[in-house]
């Protein structure tokens, strides 16, 4: 009886995968994923930072975010990349400087990829960064995860998109932005998850024309 009941959850989990799969590519490629769709309250957003230009990049995103409409705000950052912590800070303060007003907080994973570290070996990082994900996104439960591509993201996209698959948030909204110094190919990120994010954004012509799917779409460029 053990046998036939994994084999039957095996089953719907596969066909839940292809059915969200398919769903996520037709409404992205018909309307952008839904993600412009009209809410009645503020975007619980997570916003996933890197380090380095990734930090960058995506701080000038979250400059130009409207903060009364995505709130409250949940940083994700590799545990040992103070540099991010601080530059997060000084932008949420330099936006809203009343303590008792501010709407955001931080948290921290294990790094899933270091630079230079072997493809073999990551994948028991990323194995250990996405334990580390499970509890961050269980208990934020966003509305909508933002990320340009640092290896962070790829274990929480992967465990809010497996929240979907097992109906535990099933509205959560990824939207994955191509770094702007990703001109010719897609991150090894981009091609991970390029099947799971609702919405997946190129700033460069030449990427969007590529033929990899009319998923990817062409935004020109988000950061200075």
């Amino acid at each position: 009886m053990f046998p036939l009941l994994l084999l039957v959850l095996v089953g719907f989990v596969l066909v839940r995968i292809l059915y969200l799969v398919v769903v996520i590519r037709n409404n992205s490629e018909r309307d952008g994923g839904g993600i412009c769709a009209k809410r009645k309250g503020p975007t619980r957003t997570m916003i996933v930072m890197g380090s380095g230009g990734h930090t960058a990049e995506m701080l000038q995103i979250v400059e130009q975010l409207d903060f009364t409409k995505y709130a409250p705000r949940q940083y994700v950052i590799a545990a040992a990349d103070k540099t991010s912590v601080v530059k997060v800070i000084d932008v949420e303060v330099r936006r809203q400087p009343d303590i008792a007003k501010q709407d955001y907080e931080i948290v921290t994973i294990t790094r899933s990829r270091h630079v230079q570290q072997s493809y073999f070996s990551s994948v028991f990082t990323t194995m250990t960064a996405i334990a580390n994900s499970i509890p961050v996104v269980l208990r934020s439960r966003p509305d909508l995860i933002l990320t340009n591509g640092p290896g962070t993201c790829v274990p929480i996209c992967l465990v809010a998109f497996l929240a979907k698959v097992f109906f535990v948030n099933r509205n959560c909204k990824i939207v994955f932005i191509e770094s702007f110094c990703r001109v010719k190919s897609l991150s090894l990120s981009g091609r991970i998850l390029l099947w799971i994010t609702d919405l997946f954004v190129v700033q460069w012509p030449e990427l969007a024309s590529e033929g990899f799917t009319r998923k990817v779409q062409f935004f020109g460029r988000l950061s200075k």
